[in-house]
């Protein structure tokens, strides 16, 4: 899904859509912010429901990395593959040389006003089918007079609860046992 594809929803679901406007809606006050609350709603999903990434490097026995440092998108790490080592927070002291193969959980891109519209998003599609309740909840917060954010962020507060937060796990079987 792209980021005009969530604007579509969103502006769609709050009845605030122009699809004849450059920015989707005639509504200022929503063009100005829209963005910067699709990215809030974007990185809070991505703590719940994570990100999986890769990154292999070449590294020295005894040399430390911080992967908050060299991965600029580092959230948390899952394994590390190929090299034996030591860790201590998010600082990794490699333990012999080689290639290590960095599992982890990554923030998503930052959205700001100068994002295009053609940016795809890395969230899972179980999240972002209710992403649109929690950015209308947000977009609307302010007008109090048809507590018509309150509407939204319940119905987002209720699709959060019944969303399944496991990543896949891959499986093995171990066929013929001690003795095959």
């Amino acid at each position: 899904m792209t980021l005009k594809d969530m604007k579509l929803r969103v502006l769609s679901l709050i009845e605030e859509i122009n699809p004849e406007s450059e920015y989707l809606t005639d509504d200022i006050d929503i063009q100005a912010k829209i963005n910067y609350v699709i990215d809030t709603k974007n990185h809070e999903l991505a703590r719940i429901k994570k990100i999986a990434a890769t990154e292999k490097m070449t590294v020295a026995e005894n040399e430390e990395k911080n992967l908050y440092e060299e991965l600029s998108d580092f959230y948390k790490l899952k394994n590390i593959i190929g090299v034996k080592y030591d860790l201590f927070d998010n600082i990794v002291t490699f333990q012999e040389d080689g290639e290590a193969k960095i599992q982890y959980y990554k923030y998503p891109k930052l959205i700001n006003a100068e994002t295009p519209d053609t940016y795809k998003f890395e969230l899972s599609r179980d999240v972002l089918e209710i992403m649109p309740y929690g950015i209308a909840a947000d977009l609307l917060k302010s007008d109090v007079s048809a507590q018509y954010g309150r509407i939204y962020a319940d119905a987002y507060n209720q699709a959060l609860q019944m969303l399944d937060t496991r990543t896949s796990e891959g499986s093995i079987e171990i066929v013929g046992g001690i003795n095959g």
